[in-house]
């Protein structure tokens, strides 16, 4: 028995309430394909089905009226019954910089730095027009990253949520990695042993500048490389001999206060005199602007590894062997946890 929907009225769209988490649809009993998706954060979307899973976002209530929302959705549907609908021409260049922009308002400045830099790094897809790009041409640029599943996954993932941004903006009307399968990446268990510890150590004091002193905090206090790479000079008290990082730049939104040893301290006291700062708020601020944290990853990791001369490794399992070393020396496993943040 086919289910009857009731027909969407102001009434029921004023009265509706936004669900606890995710998106609820109502769809309209008179017009086949026309509905309202409402976010747990209150926004009601009008949306239409084009067929095959696509979709094309219409407005947002009550910016746009039901009654014009619906009439705008019958005008959609006998375009495409007569074959004359077009989504907007627009560039991946073009798009992306709208995306951008918009994804800067929205979202934390260290998950918008992540988007920024894996769309334009990954995705050179230049003055090509959106409408061009293939599955084939995005599977190819993600091919060339296979060698690291884990960066491989998040570009996938930065890529979607791009092309589901365009689809609401009409520039398309289906997402191209709408039913891409991202195969499940193996969970990483390198820990160093003694005489790998001492090697990257040695191959850090060598490459020496920022990046040097970058990973040796990783491996002395065992925070994520992002967050030891964004460390203000705010964040450090010298009195207390601690690291406050605040909930805007940990994985899980918290505030996470750990001591400092003295090698640490010395690392981080010389970093506060270094000419290097030029003025920046940032402890290892880029090298193009003082306004930004740390981001030559690649190229220093790199000669990094040429010095260290150890098993392929990661800056991540440096985080891992710290924890690891806490438990070789008998700390207790909630202490342990609450060092590296895992609350």
């Amino acid at each position: 028995m086919v289910e009857q929907h009731p027909p969407l009225t102001d009434v029921l769209l004023r009265a509706a309430k936004p669900p606890e988490r995710g998106t609820t649809t109502l769809w309209d009993g008179t017009l086949k394909h026309f509905r309202i998706r409402i976010s747990s954060g209150g926004a009601k979307s009008f949306i239409i089905l084009l067929g095959s899973g696509r979709r094309q976002a219409i407005g947002r209530y009550p910016a746009i009226s039901l009654a014009k929302a619906r009439e705008k959705a019958k005008a959609i549907l006998a375009e495409r019954t007569l074959g004359k609908h077009r989504p907007n021409s627009i560039s991946w260049k073009k798009a992306l910089e709208l995306y951008l922009a918009d994804a800067k308002t929205k979202n934390r400045p260290r998950t918008y730095n992540e988007y920024e830099r894996a769309l334009r790094r990954y995705f050179p897809f230049g003055d090509t027009k959106l409408a061009d790009i293939t599955k084939q041409d995005i599977s190819a640029k993600l091919a060339r990253l296979s060698d690291t599943p884990s960066q491989q996954k998040h570009a996938a993932v930065y890529l979607k949520t791009f092309f589901n941004w365009v689809v609401d903006q009409e520039y398309l009307t289906a997402n191209p990695l709408q039913s891409f399968k991202q195969g499940k990446a193996k969970r990483r268990k390198r820990v160093l042993n003694d005489d790998e510890v001492r090697a990257v150590s040695f191959a850090a004091d060598q490459v020496g500048d920022l990046f040097g002193a970058i990973v040796k905090l990783v491996l002395l206090t065992g925070q994520r490389r992002g967050e030891i790479a964004a460390l203000l000079d705010t964040f450090y008290s010298h009195n207390q001999q601690t690291i406050t990082l605040p909930g805007t730049l940990t994985k899980n939104h918290l505030d996470h206060t750990f001591p400092v040893g003295p090698i640490a301290a010395a690392l981080i006291s010389a970093q506060l005199k270094s000419d290097d700062r030029r003025d920046s708020a940032f402890l290892f601020p880029s090298r193009t602007s003082i306004e930004r944290p740390f981001n030559g990853w690649s190229k220093c990791k790199r000669e990094l590894d040429t010095l260290a001369n150890i098993a392929p490794w990661t800056l991540h399992d440096l985080r891992r062997t710290f924890r690891s070393r806490l438990g070789r020396l008998g700390v207790r496993p909630d202490i342990a946890e609450r060092l590296v943040n895992h609350v």
